[in-house]
């Protein structure tokens, strides 16, 4: 783990002045728990501007949600318990529910919604009467923290999302200009396949990162907040490129052992030489430049066309894919220039985007509803078996037991396994239990005026919120900060009571231990089981899009496919033999779905022989996809075959097409199978993509 940077500490310090203040405020209004301020701002500071501000926002209207469910739901049902406590694990369970099924970080609205009701709510069983005081002084307090995080976050050496956004934007162009300028070296590759599939899943993962960090620039105030549409933009074509850059890799990897023809190779290379990692040029005769070099290179993979009439060859057939992929890298490659000079000097696009409507994406998502649905059903159960145990027990202080469990489980519910994190959770708040102890019974009773108790808290804090500046130990850092403002319970005078907080600390423990035991008992999935769903999802989609005999909604298959890609790549990692087959298949999933949909859209322009082929085929994909996603038939490719044969001899239109699609279904299906001939046959040991 590295050293922290100056940045670390400034952000740390901002955000202490910021606690303090908010404390301090609390104080001189009055505020009846003026610590839930203090301890509210650790819970929205970010290290960006913008970020600090989108979860204030959220965190605002989540805290009112939650405070109207406690206000409803407490003096109704508090003459039962026991179906108050149903009531509210009810509440958080739908909240968790809702909140997971939006991957966006709005998302927070809905698990704050939920939290905050048991927050409210079960400390005011006992006294139902206080409902309506308790929820106003919680609602108080973390809008005079949200004021104070944001005004400290935005005014004092401000980070904006937007730089942050735009660096990682150079760097993913960057990583991914290499990447196609090592695919298109005309020598031999240097990366195993391995290596290739595990920076296009590299590229996935980063492009979901950029993807959720910008949704924060709206709350903004860099100049890309009035850019939002070319930012869209951008996002989209960032996406679409991981296909493209799939298929170009593979095409390449496939011609050079028999040597490109030299028409292609040499389009190949120009279009290498044209990419560039760099951030691209203002300047106007740069720009010049730029768009006579690839008009160029169009032309230049024309004259390159091979002709895939009755006496193409299967090299013929890889060639006019390649060029085809070519001219949708460039295309992208060239809208991703425009826009970044957009977003960089405020206007619109200066050129017409070359990539639309040929290559598209929707923003698709994929949406799973039996996780979420087992995270709600687990926080339920916590709840209820935490507050039954208090009630049952009758506990001084044992609210905070089914508090902590609601909290715990909502916080990490978005985890295929959120057990390690539950567990680390638990320990890093008994640390923050035992050193808040030391303050307040040792350190604090000697301070005498407010100045003194900020300037003794200023060490603690101040290492907490380095500890959430820096990535590796943000999460702990969190829970000390978050938990250590809250068990301080500072108010207008002393008043520590070592029976109380003693309560208060077990209570906690005992809330987060029966979380995580819980949660490893109830939920703890693993990543192998998500990426398994993700991969039944991509079959179901693929099945879909095999049935539609329509020219419509590549978009959309091209959203879901990359949507889901996007969720696997991070979780390959975890998986104990590696990526292997799990990141080619999802690899080659949106390019099956892509090469299925224009395979639909070519085949109204056959001859009745070739489209009554093509129909076969989409039949039997449907089956097979549907039934066994991560893995083909073998016997599937003499169906492609037979297309392949019956489309390149009937002719029409929509022969290229079809041919096109027809090629690119063989090679992510089927990469390892020797190549089309008329009479071809699988060899008897053919690996499919997903082995």
């Amino acid at each position: 783990m590295s050293l922290p940077k100056l940045r670390d500490w400034v952000y740390a310090a901002k955000t202490f002045a910021a606690a303090i203040l908010a404390l301090y405020l609390g104080f001189a209004l009055s505020v009846p728990r003026p610590y839930w301020a203090m301890a509210t701002v650790y819970i929205c500071s970010n290290p960006l501007a913008g970020a600090t501000r989108s979860k204030a926002a959220f965190r605002l209207a989540g805290t009112l949600i939650g405070a109207t469910a406690a206000v409803v739901l407490v003096p109704n049902l508090a003459p039962a318990p026991e179906l108050l406590t149903l009531a509210l694990a009810l509440w958080i369970g739908v909240c968790v529910f809702v909140a997971l099924l939006d991957r966006s970080p709005r998302s927070y609205v809905f698990l704050l919604g939920g939290y905050t009701a048991a927050l409210i709510g079960f400390p005011a069983v006992n006294d139902p009467a206080s409902i309506f005081d308790l929820a106003v002084a919680r609602s108080e307090a973390i809008a005079l923290g949200i004021v104070c995080s944001s005004l400290v976050s935005t005014l004092v050496l401000p980070r904006t999302v937007g730089d942050a956004v735009r660096g990682r934007l150079d760097a993913w162009v960057g990583d991914a200009a290499r990447f196609a300028r090592d695919a298109l070296a005309t020598r031999p590759a240097g990366a195993a396949e391995r290596e290739t599939a595990r920076d296009l899943a590299r590229l996935a993962a980063d492009a979901a990162e950029i993807d959720m960090l910008a949704t924060h620039v709206a709350y903004d105030t860099s100049t890309l907040r009035d850019r939002a549409d070319a930012l869209a933009a951008l996002r989209l074509r960032l996406l679409m490129l991981l296909p493209v850059l799939s298929s170009l890799a593979d095409r390449m990897a496939e011609l050079r052992p028999g040597g490109l023809p030299p028409a292609v190779a040499a389009a190949a290379a120009g279009l290498g030489a044209w990419i560039s990692p760099e951030v691209p040029s203002r300047d106007p005769a740069d720009i010049a430049r730029e768009r006579a070099a690839s008009a160029e290179l169009r032309a230049a993979f024309a004259a390159a066309e091979p002709a895939l009439g009755a006496g193409a060859t299967w090299r013929d057939m890889l060639a006019s894919s390649l060029l085809t992929r070519l001219r949708d890298a460039l295309d992208l490659a060239e809208d991703t220039r425009t826009l970044r000079r957009a977003i960089a000097s405020g206007r619109a696009p200066a050129f017409p985007l070359a990539s639309a409507p040929g290559v598209e994406v929707a923003e698709a998502r994929h949406v799973d509803h039996l996780l979420p649905l087992l995270s709600a059903l687990g926080v339920a159960a916590a709840v209820v078996l935490n507050a039954g145990f208090w009630i049952a027990t009758g506990w001084p202080d044992g609210a905070s037991a089914p508090m902590m469990a609601a909290t715990a489980m909502a916080l990490f519910a978005n985890r295929d396994d959120p057990t390690p994190a539950m567990v680390e959770f638990t320990v890093w708040a008994a640390v923050s239990i035992g050193v808040m102890g030391v303050y307040l019974f040792a350190v604090l009773p000697a301070a005498s005026s407010f100045e003194m108790v900020a300037l003794a808290l200023a060490p603690a804090f101040m290492v907490f919120g380095v500890m959430m500046a820096m990535p590796a130990t943000a999460g702990p850092g969190l829970v000390v900060a978050f938990n250590g403002a809250t068990l301080l319970a500072l108010q207008g005078s002393y008043a520590a009571d070592f029976t109380a907080y003693a309560n208060t600390g077990v209570a906690f423990l005992v809330g987060l231990s029966s979380a995580a035991v819980l949660t490893g008992t109830l939920r703890a999935v693993g990543s192998a089981f998500a990426v398994g769903r993700l991969t039944r999802a991509d079959g179901r989609t693929l099945a879909r899009a095999a049935r539609g005999r329509g020219r419509g909604d590549r978009a959309r298959v091209a959203g879901l496919m990359l949507d889901r890609l996007s969720l696997v790549a991070p979780r390959l990692a975890a998986l104990p033999a590696g990526e292997g087959a799990a990141l080619r298949g999802a690899l080659a999933a949106p390019r099956i779905g892509l090469n299925i949909v224009d395979l639909r859209g070519a085949r109204h322009a056959l001859s009745e022989h070739a489209r009554d082929a093509v129909d076969r085929l989409l039949d039997r994909l449907a089956a097979d996809l549907r039934r066994a996603p991560g893995a083909a038939d073998p016997a599937l490719l003499r169906t492609i075959d037979d297309a392949l044969s019956s489309v390149v001899a009937g002719g029409g239109e929509g022969r290229r097409a079809a041919v096109l699609g027809l090629v690119g279904l063989r090679r992510a299906l089927f990469p390892s199978a020797r190549a089309y001939g008329p009479a071809s046959d699988p060899r008897p040991d053919l690996q499919v993509a997903a082995e």
